[in-house]
């Protein structure tokens, strides 16, 4: 197989040229703006606008450099994120874009707007058929990122404790699902309720469309066997009451994560940019951040989100860890920090149900600027 080329610059600065001069080249040499035609295109830039308490996740001065980019172009462009399946700062539209503007992502700061791609109440998906998917038949995507004619995903490069680490193919596989999406990739199982939040309002009833749910006594119960997991319930839901089990395993979870980015990705153009930077312990979907386990080490971008993915993880596993940081607290036994940090994690299952999905290949040729 032909290795995916992918493309690296570090953190160095000059008095000629920043940090985000430099993302700029990165992405012009990588072939961005030449190998996909922008105009009159409406473009996604896929970001995580980082949790209320968490200052791991990216400066938004970094998705500003791609939207000028992208606007010189002539396209239409966008920043998006899905809502998220826990109870958070991102749960529904109105708290993620106050979420989002917290964390310095508006319209200002950025030059574009941010649209939330599964709407108000994370309910707005499209069903998009997987072929060949082992676990999933129909990915629900957040329908604004579906709309869009050109992905770009921008990641945060870290740990992760269900995945190993969060790069490109979580970004785009478990970020562009609905929160039915997110509940399909993190359960084998059905929706329950927590009888001692719920208090008996019907919204729960009103949004199922398969007459699952009955209120008695003032509380909802769903009957699992009516029940196909959409996952209108758990948006429907004022008070949190209903929930999931989360209790898919984690090879399974990385291998529909591949398959929601199949989805995502396939049928139209796409481009992947990496920062391994601030390379946190967990998601930065947690409402705090530890210190880094690694040093920073710079900026990858490529095509291929498989192969951008193995260029990162191999990058930080290059690394000597953190003195002082949670690795001092950790047995390193697998010559992988993000084993050694998460032991229940594999997160080569991912990229290799990628490839052989046809997403890419974890074979690549890093090229540094």
């Amino acid at each position: 197989m032909t290795k995916s080329k992918v493309y690296f610059t570090n953190f160095r600065t000059t008095l000629q040229e920043n940090q985000l001069q430099k993302l700029a080249r990165l992405v012009k040499t990588a072939g961005m703006l030449e190998n996909i035609q922008f105009k009159d295109r409406y473009a996604a830039i896929k970001i995580h606008f980082g949790e209320p308490g968490n200052l791991a996740f990216l400066r938004p001065n970094y998705s500003k450099v791609l939207v000028d980019l992208i606007k010189e172009q002539g396209g239409k462009v966008f920043l998006t994120d899905c809502n998220t399946l826990y109870v958070g700062g991102r749960k529904n539209a109105l708290d993620h874009l106050d979420t989002a503007y917290e964390n310095g992502y508006s319209p200002f700061s950025t030059g574009c707007h941010v649209i939330i791609g599964d709407g108000l109440k994370g309910t707005d998906d499209i069903l998009v058929p997987v072929e060949n998917g082992e676990y999933v038949k129909e990915a629900k995507i957040g329908r604004a990122i579906m709309d869009a004619d050109i992905l770009i995903s921008l990641n945060h490069f870290k740990g992760h404790e269900c995945t190993g680490f969060g790069g490109a193919l979580k970004n785009i596989g478990m970020g562009c699902g609905s929160r039915a999406g997110k509940m399909e990739m993190h359960n084998a199982g059905k929706p329950f309720v927590d009888h001692e939040k719920c208090v008996g309002c019907g919204f729960c009833r009103k949004n199922c469309a398969h007459d699952a749910i009955t209120i008695t006594d003032r509380k909802a119960t769903i009957d699992t066997s009516k029940c196909v997991g959409c996952g209108r319930c758990i948006g429907a839901c004022p008070v949190d009451a209903v929930s999931t089990l989360t209790d898919e395993s984690n090879d399974i979870l990385n291998k529909k994560m591949a398959e929601y980015s199949w989805a995502v990705l396939h049928g139209r153009p796409h481009f992947h940019i990496s920062l391994v930077v601030d390379v946190s312990p967990y998601c930065d979907c947690h409402g705090e951040n530890d210190v880094p386990i690694v040093p920073d080490v710079g900026m990858f971008a490529s095509f291929d989100p498989v192969a951008l993915d193995m260029a990162c993880a191999d990058a930080v596993n290059a690394q000597q860890t953190i003195k002082g940081s949670i690795m001092d607290d950790v047995e390193h036994c697998h010559h992988d920090h993000f084993t050694d940090l998460h032991p229940t994690t594999n997160w080569k299952v991912c990229l290799d149900h990628a490839e052989k999905m046809g997403i890419g290949t974890t074979q690549y040729e890093l090229i540094t600027i």
